[in-house]
């Protein structure tokens, strides 16, 4: 028998690649080599869209199911990759204000001097047209209300410009009625009155420590929105500032007078129960404020943790509350001085001087 020699593939042609398949020729014994038939895409993203629509369906049948049996439903979340969800910078928490820089005692004192100047023209000004005015300070104790008034009072005439502060009221002036004990107080024409704490008294201290009734408090309440309308209606101009200052700083003051000889006078036992009962005098403040802060006289409330800029800010906002005009005087010439001739002055040592300690 002759051997049959085997076939070699001939050089230059291509092994059958992986996607062939070697398929036997049933006639001659022969593996030949087949591609294989691609799967069409369309038919893979067919199944892949069954299997989705099947296990949603699988998942709506169990969601009923476990609700029915108390239990949550067995739901693969569905897993989002970082690219899906969009990256979104956040907006920085919003800064607190910075804190003005402290003045200088030069600043101070040369826009101060400019004030005091505004301040002698409106006393002029309320002299010449017989105007009554009325300002009201009030606020949290050592707020600077006293500061304030003494740079408003300093230069001008005390003739026509008086500050009231008041005591603790007789027995006479317990049974009177309330408005009666500032009622002589109040301005005549030409007059400016700087009321150191006024009638609202009531609404704050005497109302937390317990010095009037529920009744008598709810009175005040009542009736003083139209005691001040019937000032107002009386031609009177009515003002009122509130001095508010944070609890660190009326700290800070507090500490301030006690160590200060000068100032420990200023601390009274009622000052002390204001930093005890803080939270009673804010909730009485803001009902007062609820009732008494009407369209004809508003409450101006003064940011007094900077005392400087407190009194220039307060300054500035009563001289924009009146209209006035210059009222200076022409430069004024002094007159010759009388001929002292004929005029023998008394020996001095009949006269009894201050002794020159200083």
């Amino acid at each position: 028998m002759t051997k049959k020699k085997q076939k070699l593939p001939e050089k230059g042609k291509k092994q059958a690649s992986d996607s062939e398949v070697k398929v036997k020729n049933p006639r001659k014994g022969i593996a030949v080599a087949t591609k294989k038939k691609p799967k069409p895409p369309e038919d893979e993203k067919r199944k892949a869209d069954d299997s989705q629509v099947k296990a949603e369906d699988l998942r709506e049948e169990a969601a009923p199911q476990a609700k029915s049996e108390g239990k949550a439903a067995d739901i693969t979340p569905v897993e989002v990759t970082p690219m899906d969800t969009p990256q979104v910078d956040q907006a920085p928490a919003p800064e607190r204000p910075a804190k003005p820089k402290k003045l200088s005692k030069k600043q101070y004192e040369e826009e101060l001097a400019k004030l005091h100047v505004e301040l002698v023209k409106l006393q002029e000004w309320i002299k010449l047209k017989g105007l009554r005015v009325v300002v009201l300070f009030e606020g949290r104790d050592a707020a600077g209300k006293g500061g304030t008034i003494k740079r408003i009072t300093e230069c001008l005439n005390p003739r026509g410009c008086r500050v009231v502060a008041l005591g603790t009221p007789t027995e006479r002036e317990k049974s009177q009625w309330y408005f009666q004990r500032y009622a002589p107080h109040l301005p005549a024409a030409g007059e400016l009155v700087l009321f150191d704490r006024s009638w609202y008294n009531r609404a704050g201290v005497e109302h937390v420590m317990g010095f009037c009734t529920e009744a008598e408090y709810a009175e005040f309440l009542r009736s003083c929105p139209e005691f001040e309308r019937m000032l107002v209606r009386a031609g009177i101009i009515l003002i009122k500032y509130w001095f508010s200052v944070s609890d660190q700083e009326q700290e800070r003051r507090f500490q301030a007078r006690i160590d200060d000889p000068t100032k420990r006078w200023k601390l009274s036992p009622m000052d002390l129960q204001s930093r005890a009962r803080w939270v009673e005098y804010s909730k009485a403040k803001d009902a007062m404020f609820a009732t008494t802060d009407i369209k004809q006289a508003p409450w101006y409330v003064v940011n007094a943790d900077d005392k400087a800029r407190a009194r220039m800010n307060c300054i500035s906002h009563l001289l924009s509350m009146i209209p006035y005009e210059d009222l200076t005087p022409e430069k004024i010439v002094l007159p010759p001085r009388q001929d002292t001739s004929g005029y023998v002055r008394p020996p001095i040592t009949d006269q009894t001087f201050v002794p020159e300690v200083y």
